[in-house]
């Protein structure tokens, strides 16, 4: 995953990401959530599609059943 993750075949930065953390559950090395952060809702609905079309073509060989949410942030801070 990480090795495909490095490639960006989306052009992150092109794309609007201005941030991204990947997380992974300790015990599950074959799943893995990356949060991507971005300027504005159109450049995340604007990635979401091109995830959706690539993933359109390699679902099934390298990932499987892939989910894309776009979420808004409602609060953050830090203690």
């Amino acid at each position: 995953m990480e090795k495909a993750f490095d490639q960006n075949p989306i052009n992150r930065k092109k794309s609007g990401v201005k941030r991204y953390h990947i997380f992974q559950p300790a015990d599950d090395d074959n799943f893995v959530i990356i949060d991507l952060e971005f300027k504005n809702l159109n450049e995340a609905k604007a990635t979401q599609t091109a995830l959706q079309n690539m993933w359109g073509k390699i679902e099934g060989s390298l990932i499987f059943n892939p989910k894309v949410l776009i979420l808004k942030e409602i609060e953050s801070s830090e203690v």
